[in-house]
């Protein structure tokens, strides 16, 4: 359910049928929704972009292609383009996300780094719990988009790549598997536990370090 106070008493959009729980959509991601912004719908031209990234998303099965044009001068982003085959919220949410790095003549390439997923859901008056994982989708797109960047002029120590740590290695249970499950809504160590089966028979030590990773995730993702 959305928790943003702006939604409180706010018409129902979508009920669970299977739950109950009561997802709201703010006035704002409906016409980013309906009316995205940004958004291109054919292959782009070749050399009409300097950048390019694709992700997809295990949470949600979501895919995302963007392309970006830089000032090679400022590092100012002077165009950004997309394209998803995602729901309703990935739209809505990467319709604002390409707003915000391009607005007031662009962000550079540092500062667009800066915005976080929650800076998204700002801007568009929140969104479900359960659909909060489609403002990253943008978000990581953009991080890859930058990367790619950055290898084409050869700026190879401004590249970051998120790399997976196994922290239960009896199930395989990485630091990507516990941020996903954020991300699917669980924001306590049992919660993570109740889904994944993560850490049961570990030393305190290891469970110690998974509660972290739930505290890192849910603060970087709920604020």
């Amino acid at each position: 359910m959305a928790d943003n106070k702006q939604l409180k008493g706010a018409k129902i959009d979508v009920i669970n049928q299977y739950t109950g729980e009561k997802w709201y959509y703010s006035d704002i991601v409906k016409d980013h929704f309906f009316k995205p912004r940004n958004l291109l719908l054919d292959a782009p031209e070749e050399n009409n972009f300097d950048a390019s990234g694709m992700v997809g998303s295990p949470a949600c099965g979501d895919m995302m292609n963007m392309w970006v044009k830089i000032d090679r001068e400022s590092e100012r982003i002077k165009d950004l383009k997309w394209k998803t085959f995602g729901c309703g919220s990935a739209i809505a949410a990467t319709s604002m996300y390409s707003v915000m790095l391009t607005e007031n003549g662009g962000l550079t390439l540092a500062e667009a780094l800066k915005v976080k997923p929650q800076h998204i859901m700002e801007r568009l008056g929140g969104l479900p719990n359960r659909k909060i994982h489609c403002s990253v989708l943008a978000d990581k797109a953009f991080h890859k988009t930058a990367n790619n960047y950055f290898r084409k002029t050869g700026q190879y120590e401004r590249i970051v790549v998120e790399g997976a740590r196994v922290v239960d290695d009896r199930l395989n249970i990485t630091d990507k598997d516990i941020e996903e499950a954020v991300l699917e809504g669980a924001q306590t160590l049992e919660e993570v536990q109740n889904k994944l089966k993560v850490g049961v028979g570990l030393s305190q030590s290891a469970l110690t370090e998974i509660e972290q990773l739930v505290r890192f995730y849910s603060e970087k993702y709920y604020g």
